[in-house]
């Protein structure tokens, strides 16, 4: 009798455990979702303080709110259901996975990273490869490099260069300095 009714108690612990399992899970995938959302989707326009805030949120309803409240904060035309920043922003994650992957999705890149938040350049200087003339007659070559102009960047400046360059020769191009404005490039009006 003892025997049957441990085995009964194994079978009651594995048939909760089996009825927990698409809760449990439903938790963790939520989990997986808020995570992405925060690192992968705002990651680059998120503030410490909104991320600290949302960080603080003790249950599902509370973020999701605040992921509806983030997007509006952000809204040309609040109170529309159309979205342009937040369809924008989508957009340019898109964009970077596909045209600036490495070793990593393209979002996550420094040439996605500035591509996500300032959008499209007006002009880009692009080079694979590059071989210079050295002042003795021989020739040199330099690591791939991508300079970036944009006639103005919002709280960045006017006429700002940004320069990647990458150094394994493997399309992993690093933002090379920081912003370099006032130069006005080659082919680009100085208005």
């Amino acid at each position: 009798m003892l025997r049957k009714r441990s085995g009964y108690n194994s079978w009651s612990a594995l048939a909760i455990i089996a009825l927990c399992l698409p809760w449990l899970s439903a938790g963790a995938q939520s989990q997986d979702r808020y995570k992405k959302w925060l690192d992968q989707d705002v990651g680059w326009i998120i503030t410490a303080q909104q991320r600290a805030d949302f960080l603080g949120l003790s249950s599902d309803d509370q973020r999701e709110q605040f992921i509806v409240d983030f997007w509006e904060q952000r809204n040309p035309t609040p109170g529309s259901p159309r979205n342009p920043f937040k369809m924008e922003h989508y957009r340019r994650i898109a964009y970077s996975d596909v045209h600036f992957a490495s070793k990593m999705p393209g979002w996550k890149t420094d040439r996605g990273r500035i591509y996500i938040l300032y959008g499209t350049p007006d002009s880009i200087d692009s080079h694979s490869s590059a071989a210079c003339q050295l002042a003795n007659g021989g020739r040199a070559s330099t690591d791939p490099f991508e300079v970036r102009y944009y006639k103005s960047i919002e709280g960045v400046g006017r006429n700002v260069t940004v320069r990647f360059v990458d150094t394994c020769h493997c399309g992993d191009y690093r933002q090379n300095g920081e912003f370099e404005k006032g130069q006005v490039p080659r082919g680009l009006p100085s208005n």
